[in-house]
């Protein structure tokens, strides 16, 4: 089998860049969007849907359908994988896929901001519900088996590190596009108004993306580097037996704390900077830009690194930063002697470190983890891991845009609700690397070497 190029490696890439800006469209101004602040109603959001601790009485509306769209997401990456590991189609088990899951991912994306009433109204919010739905079956549909091709190019370690490390640089690149947004909108708000200028911006970024997404399709010829048998076990069976494997487990238990604390502080950083910081929200873009710009410097360090010291320890590390970082988070606005602009900058530099380290590594482990299996079982269920481990840190997004949601109304005017967020933030950031404590990666690595 041929190894893949440099070249092709950044031509795979550019998928990893247009579904991540679709991604951080969702994840980054979802909320800010359909749950907005005072500043942002002031500014001229439109409130579309029911506000307040309305489900249950514990959970806002907006919580309650993204946990529910994460939890429908997290059952359906089995199912998806399980089809990906079975194809046999002509042009491989993978490509298919990303090819005609491109359309639906980008539109969807696009709808979901669409709302049909212009005024507060439950329609948007069943709307708003169904569209949801569909973007996270798309993304599956998409994502599931575009990370099942990392092991599956990558030839060796050093090779799936090095893909790993590429689609880094592209995640990380179509996540900080996606916070470029708010300086997008802001032009454009004179002539649409900001809503209607919000959804221009998501709509010229979903076509940008859906072109990104075709790139791999049309540039990559899976069977001339990928010679696997598809798998013959069903999606039960094979999703159990990708859950008997005890260092994947380990690894999701620690991989389900870090996506809690990561999605807390994603959704949160607008409101940290409008509501504790008192800064104009184009800082956001300014804030992840260049904490993503700072995180590039680390990357080639990390690949260079990683082989010597052990992925591993560099995870571990960057655990406990993120955790100090999100613990400085709950305390921004409130350190008086520190210019509420250098607080923002603090933060930025604290975090780029630990965004690199995540941004490389957990793909890396979980190509290792996958190796290892298929070496020591005989069947070739990388689609399965990946869905696995998206299964279970999708269970651990859904709990976190519930607890985010509903600890955001306290203290409204204060901002106390955004100070538990980013001190829960840290504890589950904390814990994620106790248990990743228990990783046995020397007996990974006796496996695929």
């Amino acid at each position: 089998m041929k190894s893949l190029s440099t070249g092709k490696m950044w031509l795979f890439a550019m998928g990893q860049f247009g579904w991540s800006l679709l991604s951080g469209l969702i994840s980054n101004w979802l909320v800010y969007f359909y749950q907005p602040d005072e500043a942002s109603i002031a500014q001229g959001q439109t409130v579309f849907i029911p506000q307040g601790l309305v489900i249950l009485g514990i959970f806002t509306v907006i919580g309650g359908i993204t946990a529910f769209g994460r939890l429908f997401d997290a059952f359906t990456d089995p199912w998806i994988a399980s089809l990906s590991d079975r194809c046999t189609s002509q042009q491989g088990r993978r490509i298919p896929f990303l090819k005609w899951a491109s359309l639906p991912l980008a539109l969807s994306t696009v709808l979901v901001f669409w709302s049909p009433v212009s005024q507060n109204s439950w329609m948007n919010a069943g709307f708003l519900f169904v569209m949801v739905m569909a973007y996270y079956l798309s993304i599956t549909a998409y994502c599931t088996p575009y990370n099942a091709l990392i092991p599956e190019l990558g030839h060796n370690q050093q090779e799936r590190l090095n893909i790993s490390t590429v689609i880094s640089f592209t995640f990380i690149a179509g996540t900080a596009v996606a916070y470029l947004a708010p300086v997008i909108w802001g032009t454009l708000i004179p002539v649409f108004g900001r809503v209607n200028a919000i959804r221009v911006t998501f709509a010229v970024m979903a076509v940008f993306a859906f072109v990104c997404m075709q790139i791999p399709v049309w540039s990559i010829r899976e069977k001339e580097y990928v010679n696997t048998v598809p798998s013959q076990d069903t999606a039960f069976s094979s999703l159990a037996s990708t859950f008997k494997n005890r260092e994947f487990c380990k690894f999701v238990g620690s991989d389900i704390l870090y996506w809690i604390a990561i999605t807390m502080f994603q959704t949160g950083l607008p409101f940290f900077v409008t509501s504790l910081l008192k800064l104009p929200e184009t800082m956001t873009t300014i804030y992840f830009v260049g904490m993503t710009a700072l995180s590039l410097v680390f990357y080639i360090p990390i690949n260079k690194l990683a082989p010597k010291l052990g992925k591993k320890k560099l995870i571990l590390a960057a655990f406990v930063i993120f955790a100090l970082s999100y613990l400085y988070t709950g305390f921004l606005g409130r350190i008086s002697v520190i210019p509420a602009n250098v607080q923002g900058l603090i933060l930025m530099v604290a975090a780029s470190l630990p965004m690199a380290v995540f941004g490389i590594l957990p793909q890396a482990v979980v190509a290792d983890i996958a190796q290892s299996d298929a070496r020591r079982t005989g069947s070739n269920r990388e689609g399965m891991f990946y869905a696995a481990r998206t299964f279970a840190f999708k269970l651990g997004q859904s709990l976190s845009m519930l607890l985010f949601t509903a600890v955001s109304t306290i203290g409204s005017t204060s901002g106390a609700g955004y100070r538990i967020a980013a001190f829960g933030a840290a504890c589950f950031c904390f814990l994620g690397g106790v248990i990743f404590l228990f990783y046995n990666e020397r007996r990974i690595n006796k496996d695929i070497v």
